[in-house]
């Protein structure tokens, strides 16, 4: 009988922890995802949640406004931007890692692409960009147009 590796030498944590570890991670309603609901929310914008019916089902939709919202994990997405640091690409398990994070990339722009095919315009938003909250909120209005709370009702 061949004993289980339980110590992948290529990781540093054991395998059942690892497993544990990623079988925590979300694909919906994610801390990401909350603040800028949150955002939304707090602006007066009045939104869906992932919508089964819409390409690539978005985190946020404005029907209203022929909008949708995704917000992307850096890591999970592969953010392209240098400057991102939350995007660096696994050292362990790289004959895994690299294939199923290039088909995440290549799944959400396909989605993307499908969605504004459909006429819907498209907002990404990163994790690493909710460090700045203003800026990620003026993003959102500049997408958007102005609020429902702005008018003074």
């Amino acid at each position: 009988m061949v004993e289980p590796n339980l110590f992948d030498m290529t990781d540093n944590i054991y395998s059942e922890q690892r497993s544990a570890v990623m079988r925590a991670v979300r694909a919906k309603n994610t801390a990401p995802e909350r603040i800028v609901r949150s955002i939304l929310h707090r602006s007066g914008y009045r939104f869906r949640l992932h919508r089964s019916d819409l390409p690539g089902k978005p985190d946020i939709v404005l029907p209203s406004r022929r909008a949708v919202i995704m917000v992307h994990g850096c890591f999970w997405h592969s953010h392209s931007d240098p400057a991102c640091n939350r995007a660096r690409q696994p050292k362990s398990r790289v004959e895994y890692w690299k294939p199923k994070l290039a088909r995440n990339a290549a799944r959400d722009q396909i989605a993307l692409d499908e969605l504004e095919a459909q006429g819907w315009r498209t907002l990404v938003i990163w994790e690493c960009e909710l460090g700045n909250l203003d800026v990620v909120k003026q993003r959102l209005v500049e997408f958007l147009g102005a609020s429902p709370s702005s008018s003074g009702r």
